[in-house]
Formats: C-alpha cells, sequence, structure tokens
C-alpha cells in the first residue's frame, strides 16, 4: 500500500453540526465527545452538534472543538484500518496529530489547547497586533518586505502555508505598512485576517513562556509514527522533540510548506485531511499538485476515505 499522511488542520468550519453525524453512527466518535465533555466540565459535544455559531466560533471553545472533530474521525478511520505512516498538523493540528498517534492524551491535549489559546490571547492586548495574508510573492520577498516595514516594531513570517501563500503577524501599524509595501511590490492579495491576535511571531514570547511550563507537567509518549514539527519542519520520534516542537510552535512560524515537502520525499503520496474542512488540502495542491488528497471530516467524507484508500 503507498504510504499515508495524514494531515490535521488548525483552524476550520466551525459550524453547529460538526462532528454530530460521526458520534451517531460510531461508538468510537461518540466516546471522543464523551470524554471531551468530562476533561472540560462542560458540554463541548452539544456546542459542536447545535450550536450557538457564535459561541462555537470564539477561539477557547473552536480549538477544543476542531481538536475533539479531528480525533473522532482519526479514531474512526483507524479502527477501519486506515492508519498513518507519518502525521502532521497545522498550528493547534499539531495536538490533534499528537492524540491520533498516542504521544497525548485527549483529556491533557484538550486542556493544552485551551490554555494555549487563553496565553496567546492575553499576550497582546486586542486590537495592538494582527495578521496578513500575502498571496503571490516568494518568500524571501515577503521577508524583505517585513524587514522594511518593521521601523522598530514586529511584524515577521507566521505561516508558509504554501509557495503562493504567505501570512504574517506583528504589531498592526507594522502589519499595515507591510500590507502596501507587498500590493506595490505586486502581490496578487494582500489583506488583513479576522483574527484575535497575532500569532506565531514573537509577539507571542509571553504565551510561549506560560505553555511551556503546562508542557513540563504534561505527559507525554514517543508518538507511534513520525510527527513532522511546525517549528522547523522535521521528524519528531521522541518526548523531548515532540515537547520542544510544541513550546517553539507558539511563536515561531508555521513550515507548512517544508513539512508537505519533507513527507513527500520519506515517500508519502496519499494525504487524507483530518479533521473539519479542506484547507490544508488545498495548499497541498499548491505545494505539490502530484499529491492525492482525501477529506475525512465529515461521516461521508470520513466513509469516501476509508472506501478509497482500502483499495488503494
Amino acid at each position: 500500500m503507498p504510504k499515508v499522511g495524514f494531515i490535521f488542520p488548525g483552524q476550520g468550519s466551525q459550524a453547529p453540526g460538526m462532528g454530530r453525524e460521526l458520534a451517531e453512527h460510531f461508538v468510537s466518535a461518540r466516546e471522543v465527545f464523551e470524554q471531551a465533555d468530562t476533561a472540560l466540565g462542560f458540554p463541548l459535544s452539544k456546542l459542536c452538534f447545535e450550536g450557538p455559531a457564535e459561541e462555537l466560533q470564539l477561539t477557547a471553545n473552536a480549538q477544543p472543538a476542531i481538536l475533539a472533530v479531528s480525533v473522532a474521525a482519526a479514531r474512526v478511520l483507524g479502527e477501519n484500518g486506515i492508519r498513518p505512516d507519518c502525521v502532521a498538523g497545522h498550528s493547534l493540528g499539531e495536538y490533534s496529530a499528537l492524540v491520533a498517534v498516542g504521544a497525548l492524551e485527549l483529556a491533557d491535549a484538550l486542556h493544552l489547547v485551551r490554555k494555549r489559546g487563553q496565553y496567546m490571547q492575553e499576550a497582546v492586548p486586542v486590537g495592538q497586533g494582527a495578521m496578513a495574508a500575502i498571496l503571490g510573492l516568494e518568500v524571501d520577498v515577503v521577508e524583505e518586505i517585513c524587514r522594511e516595514a518593521a521601523q522598530g516594531e514586529v511584524v515577521s513570517l507566521a505561516n508558509l502555508n504554501s509557495p503562493s501563500q504567505i501570512v504574517i503577524a506583528g504589531r498592526q501599524s507594522a502589519v499595515a505598512r507591510a500590507v502596501e509595501l507587498a500590493k506595490a511590490r505586486g502581490a496578487k492579495r494582500a489583506l488583513r485576517l479576522n483574527v484575535s491576535a497575532p500569532f506565531h511571531c514573537a509577539l507571542m514570547k509571553p504565551a510561549a513562556d506560560r505553555l511551556a511550563a503546562d508542557l513540563d507537567r504534561v505527559p507525554m509518549r514517543d508518538p507511534e509514527v513520525p510527527l513532522v514539527k511546525n517549528a522547523d519542519a522535521k521528524m519528531a520520534l521522541s518526548v523531548s522533540a515532540v515537547r520542544d516542537g510544541l513550546k517553539r510552535q507558539v511563536a515561531a512560524p508555521v513550515r507548512w510548506t517544508d513539512s508537505m515537502r519533507l513527507l513527500r520525499a520519506e515517500g508519502v503520496s496519499l494525504f487524507v485531511e483530518v479533521g473539519p474542512g479542506k484547507v490544508l488540502s488545498g495548499l497541498l495542491r499548491q505545494i505539490d499538485p502530484a499529491a492525492r488528497t482525501f477529506q475525512a471530516g465529515s461521516l461521508d467524507s470520513v466513509k469516501d476515505s476509508i472506501a478509497v484508500l482500502r483499495s488503494a
């Protein structure tokens, strides 16, 4: 069978109903949501299944919700014989990936992502930070733009999502200057993102320091299969490497393009986006059009992926 990589999203379509059909049709998925409700001390499952949407989309709820749906889908795939040879997760998705490969317990991951979201939100007062997507410029050009736009403030690469999509983060005024410079340099698009904080930049250092203390206390195991870390696009095979990667990723850019290229170099040809949405599948087509991608977040997409991958 061809090598399979599971990739886990850090964001998705957080709409009421997410995960409900999986829980209705598969005991393993239902158990994930029951465990999440118990661990968090409130009915996350009800929020996922019924909403309201505005409450589900709050960062403190959206992150554990995406994690729960992703882990539920991974459990269903696993019990149907679809298991990864390697995994990677985009930002928050790294936690989903670690649960899926046995390095983190679900309850510990849920508590960590709640704290992570809180710490990242509190690191920069609302309105002082910003993020923007730059489309159609090379990485070195965007880095040069950030240097010019900084003027003593923080603005830097945050997500290297694909060769043609780079997200920057930093102080609001510096990001605004960078957006205008990118437009002047010929970017196809340069637009501010509707986010609550400037993630994955040096302004997140206070959050990284707070989370590091929590990560040191949480029990972990070596991952059952290799994980490609966000912070340096290198394989993690041990607890120490996993823990280091999680500490660094808060204030470091997500090196997604390099991560996917590493998986391809390792022989992965089939990629399953495990969780809500299909953002990562779209990015992978930009990175390497020859890679085959499947989604596994809804009941239908999980069933389709199982059927195709069993015959691959």
